[in-house]
């Protein structure tokens, strides 16, 4: 799609960074600085074409000094013309990449390659890095990301490799116990050897190899992806931990420069282990390759920096919650008698996470989530803890942007003016019970396993003793692969719902039947916003590969299906095609929330908590699929999603730079596209 009209909001971090000390500003700056060196990375593992597009805006900037009016008279270009250009340029670089970061669908410039090539004429670099990108830059096919075809592409896989190839090689390194996340897979140009990229400062070249099953081949793993990145990441943490605030700290950034010095993920593993027991941090961190959204096989993730200040006051708020925690727990679907009320499929013990609402100084990342539970990796999630972080000044921006017109036009107003609670509060539930519950049936290794074998936990599905388990070795994305991301993301989205009308949760939070927005309220602006997510969620479904472009909007729709089919009509959806601003409306009954809606919705969750807490990866694709096929009715409400789709959100964020004192200021930019290519430049990577 072409990207003419989009909505700029600023992360503002000010307030939050001007009460940091000297040392903690210190530590801050070195931290996103190398969250920013994070970028290159990024765009390398979006398309091949990406780095130069991002080197092209950037470089034309430096052309003009940041007086972009130059190029109107110079290079007689109309100021039509370049705001469109620097519109796509402000999209690229907040999604950090030419596919949009919700989504994965490709986006392009809304100007003609005549435009491009006057402004390319401007010096000679310019022009190398035009005839690099003019072959890409507006082209589609591809449409999306996807495993490589005709209609999507990757970068994650290279060569004429096809999603079979893709499927042995890795199913090899599990069985060799080597983690995914860091990792590329390129075919080799003999036709039958596999070369596996390791993300590492050191290039020492091929230090593995295995052989392929049929014998045709090898599977070669090669020190040194993204090594100059890597090794910009590793030296600014180096120094972030001279201004460490306690020996956690330094013990984590220890472990993060080793694992991204040698690709391993070993050690990374033990830096999440310690990160996890850094509690309350003035200054929050993620760094590492993190979230596999984007990766067609589900394994394979995206690097990822976050850098944010913590707001002590709206932390304290969600400390009500948090040592509630264990209560609400025991009214989740699948809660029984045994193990304190919540069942052998919760761990015995809840350990109280470390929940911050945070502030973000640096985000690097395609898409910039409002909250976030880490680690992904469910062992440590279990045996050492994990954290939630709600990114507040990401919501807040959510709040004042335009939003899909599919509320009826007599209750736009309050369900706009609820919006912000009801989804703040949503987005926690999700965060802390949503990923932050179940107990995965393991076979630690042969023949020892975290549950009683011989008398093994009833299936609250069947009614009968489990019979299948995670064995050695195995782990929830290597056996759920594409389906592991959308069904956990839909799982925590699920749990959230489903609590959401619990009187004695919400009034936890302030809601109460005498609030200004009262629980009841808070409950209905919720289901309404279920309706409204599940359509918007088809903007990001792929008609030509018939595949989804996101976790979260499969998610999102396969709920408003669930709804839909098995809600007894606590939901309909109303589809006028011929209305001019609301073709598509949705309509809740609130007499049937608490006895229709959360049946349905406690139906579909305890569904996907059994399915992922057995490894029972048949049963919920056959599920899932089913439920987030979209086709019939669905397909015309998705060409009105599509019509009514608003400008999409981009973000500019601030920088920190080191005066001449030697003393850490907070650089911040206009809300505008000039703002935002602004704030690129001055990062420097």
């Amino acid at each position: 799609m072409a990207v003419s009209k989009i909505q700029v909001f600023k992360l503002g971090v000010e307030a939050q960074f001007e009460g940091l000390t000297a040392t903690e500003k210190r530590y801050a700056h070195h931290m996103a600085r190398a969250a920013w060196y994070g970028t290159r990375i990024i765009l390398r593992q979006v398309s091949p074409e990406a780095p130069d597009i991002f080197d092209f805006i950037l470089e034309l900037h430096r052309a003009c000094d940041g007086d972009w009016d130059a190029f109107t008279e110079a290079r007689e270009i109309s100021r039509d013309d370049l705001h469109r250009f620097l519109t796509y340029a402000a999209t690229f670089l907040s999604n950090v990449g030419n596919y949009f970061g919700s989504g994965d669908q490709k986006f392009i410039p809304a100007v003609g390659s005549d435009v491009l090539q006057k402004l390319a004429a401007t010096s000679p670099r310019l022009s190398k890095l035009c005839a690099a990108i003019s072959n890409h830059i507006q082209t589609t096919p591809p449409f999306s990301l996807g495993y490589p075809a005709e209609t999507t592409q990757t970068a994650y896989y290279l060569g004429s490799i096809t999603e079979e190839e893709i499927s042995l090689v890795s199913r090899v390194l599990e069985q060799n116990s080597i983690f995914p996340e860091n990792t590329r897979i390129r075919k080799a140009e003999n036709g039958t050897d596999f070369e596996v990229l390791l993300a590492s400062v050191r290039t020492n070249g091929t230090f593995t190899t295995f052989p392929l099953p049929d014998g045709t081949g090898s599977i070669h793993l090669i020190q040194g992806d993204h090594a100059a990145e890597l090794e910009q990441i590793c030296a600014e943490l180096a120094e972030a931990a001279k201004h460490a605030a306690n020996d956690r700290q330094r013990e984590f950034l220890k472990a993060y420069i080793e694992s991204f010095q040698t690709g391993s993920l070993d050690t990374y593993r033990e830096s999440q282990r310690i990160w996890v027991q850094d509690k309350g941090p003035r200054v929050e961190n993620i760094f590492g390759f993190v979230e596999p959204y984007r990766d067609p096989h589900g394994t394979r993730a995206e690097f990822e920096g976050l850098v944010a200040i913590a707001d002590d006051d709206e932390t304290k708020l969600l400390a009500r919650l948090v040592n509630n925690s264990s209560k609400f727990i025991q009214r989740l679907p699948w809660a029984t008698p045994e193990n304190n009320g919540k069942g052998p499929f919760e761990k015995n013990l809840f350990e109280p996470p470390d929940f911050s609402s945070i502030h973000t100084l640096a985000y690097c990342s395609s898409i910039i989530f409002p909250g976030i539970n880490l680690p992904n990796y469910n062992d440590i999630r279990q045996e050492s803890g994990f954290k939630n972080v709600i990114i507040s000044n990401r919501m807040a921006a959510e709040s004042r942007a335009k939003q899909y017109p599919f509320v009826d036009p007599s209750e736009a107003d309050t369900f706009s003016n609820h919006k912000f609670p009801a989804y703040y509060w949503w987005v926690v539930l999700h965060e802390l019970l949503g990923h932050g519950t179940g107990q995965m049936m393991v076979e630690t290794e042969p023949g020892k396993y975290n549950f009683d074998i011989g008398s093994p936990p009833i299936n609250s599905l069947t009614g009968e003793p489990i019979t299948c388990w995670y064995k050695p070795g195995q782990t929830w994305t290597g056996q759920f692969g594409d389906l592991a991301t959308t069904v956990d993301e839909c799982r925590a989205e699920l749990v959230g719902a489903y609590l959401m009308d619990d009187p004695e949760l919400l009034a936890l939070f302030g809601f109460t039947e005498t609030s200004g927005i009262t629980a009841e309220d808070l409950t209905y602006n919720l289901y309404q916003q279920l309706g409204v997510d599940g359509l918007r969620g088809l903007a990001n479904f792929n008609v030509d590969s018939g595949k989804w472009g996101q976790a979260h909007s499969r998610a999102h729709f396969a709920m408003l299906k669930t709804l839909l089919r098995d809600g007894s009509g606590v939901l309909r959806v109303i589809h006028n095609p011929s209305h001019p601003t609301h073709p598509l409306t949705v309509h809740v009954d609130r007499s049937k929330i608490r006895s229709h809606g959360k049946p349905a919705l406690g139906a579909m969750l305890l569904r996907l908590h059994m399915y992922r807490c057995t490894a029972d990866a048949a049963a919920c694709r056959e599920y899932y699929e089913e439920l987030s096929k979209v086709d019939g009715e669905y397909l015309a409400w998705r060409e009105a999603v599509v019509r009514a789709r608003p400008p999409p959100m981009v973000f500019v964020q601030a920088n920190t730079v080191v005066d001449a004192e030697g003393e850490v200021r907070l650089r911040e930019y206009e809300e505008t596209v000039e703002g935002v290519v602004k704030s690129w430049v001055e990062r420097g990577v």
